[in-house]
């Protein structure tokens, strides 16, 4: 059993900083497990993305602090656990494969989630250009087998510079590009869930390599808009 379950069920029920000051030492430990699991996907994913070798457990996990400036949720803490696997880093924009640790909402993902006005601008242009090759990736078994399709918020029109009848509006109105897969707190609890997020990332590189693609500058230009 994962531990860090019943401590992030326990927060989520305490979430202030009286409650995480007292129980500091829980949450250390907690997150020392975490980084443990982290550490074996780290080492799965460098097998299909070799420019994560480089990386350590701790340079893909994401602080459990939350910026509550402009959120009318207050709670000084998030109420799980995540980390990303991006070649790039987490603090760079750039596709990745995403693991969210979270008692009854766990998940793994992938993809892009609400990139910058200039990179949707060229992931929308690769649409344009190959968007039957995006069709095909998303229809393939591999994909297929785990993913129910692209997610994420959509413009209610077709966006600038195409027309509403695109072959591929329906991708061209996305806002967000990501893959995700609900898990179980029975899948965490067992650690199946290493296997299971593993097997999801290396099915949907195609996707992000698809994603990279179109947001890659290249050095004679061609990339830049």
């Amino acid at each position: 059993m994962r531990p860090y379950l019943k401590f992030l069920s326990a927060l989520a029920a305490n979430n202030s900083k009286e409650w995480m000051d007292d129980n500091k030492k829980w949450y250390l430990d907690s997150r020392e497990e975490f980084i443990e699991d982290v550490a074996v996907m780290l080492k799965g994913v460098e097998a299909f993305e070799p420019a994560m070798a480089t990386f350590k457990p701790k340079d893909c996990i994401f602080r459990i602090n939350r910026d509550v400036r402009f959120s009318a949720n207050k709670n000084p803490y998030k109420n799980n656990f995540s980390a990303y696997f991006s070649a790039k880093g987490k603090k760079v924009e750039w596709p990745g494969y995403y693991v969210h640790v979270q008692p009854g909402a766990s998940f793994i993902g992938g993809g892009l989630w609400m990139p910058s006005s200039h990179s949707l601008k060229k992931i929308r242009r690769e649409i344009d250009y190959s968007g039957a090759e995006l069709k095909k990736i998303l229809e393939s078994k591999a994909i297929a087998e785990v993913y129910t399709g692209i997610e994420g918020e959509k413009l209610k029109t077709s966006p600038r510079d195409y027309d509403a009848d695109h072959e591929f509006i329906e991708f061209l109105k996305l806002k967000s590009f990501i893959l995700s897969k609900p898990m179980t707190d029975q899948d965490i609890n067992s650690g199946n869930f290493i296997n299971v997020a593993l097997d999801g990332f290396q099915r949907m590189k195609p996707f992000q390599e698809f994603l990279s693609r179109a947001i890659e500058d290249v050095e004679d230009g061609s990339g830049i808009l």
